[in-house]
């Protein structure tokens, strides 16, 4: 039995340094340069002294890949294969209309069908991420369904 790691949030940010990612990530920069090496789709953009700066999604990949070999207990050449599988499934979904949410459960633990104004108000935000990753997605509902508990809270402490 393993227990998950809780990852920060990812900030609304459009480049990421190695170190940050490696804070968002909870692996090491020489871990991150290593795995550019294994895994062909991780590309981050370098600049002046060949310094590395990723986006949104590679980091999303790089999360996706950390659970694949850290949490799940792959191979790195079993993770490339199943990173493979992710990619080429959502190419397949694109190609033929679906979104990415497709099939997808939002009506997870935290019960956001308990509202359902506030559930389709996420699938409608959830959506519009199209290039987002599943992953990605999840961890996007779990921050709005701590915030709506958080305020919720707050409301309490008012009254």
């Amino acid at each position: 039995m393993h227990l998950e790691t809780v990852l920060p949030p990812i900030p609304a940010k459009r480049y990421f340094t190695i170190g940050e990612v490696g804070e968002l990530c909870g692996v090491k920069p020489h871990v991150l340069r290593y795995w550019e090496q294994e895994f062909t789709q991780l590309k981050p953009m370098k600049r002046r002294g060949n310094r590395r700066y990723y986006q949104h999604h590679e980091v999303l990949m790089i999360r996706r890949i950390r659970d694949l070999l850290y949490e799940q207990g792959f191979t790195i050449s079993g993770a490339r294969n199943k990173l493979q599988e992710f990619m080429q499934a959502e190419r397949d979904r694109r190609r033929q209309g679906q979104g990415v949410l497709e099939g997808v459960d939002v009506d997870g633990p935290e019960a956001l069908a308990a509202e359902p104004l506030l559930e389709s108000n996420f699938n409608v935000v959830a959506a519009s991420f199209s290039a987002m990753s599943l992953e990605g997605v999840e961890l996007m509902r779990r921050e709005l369904s701590e915030i709506r508990r958080l305020l919720s809270a707050e409301v309490q402490l008012a009254l």
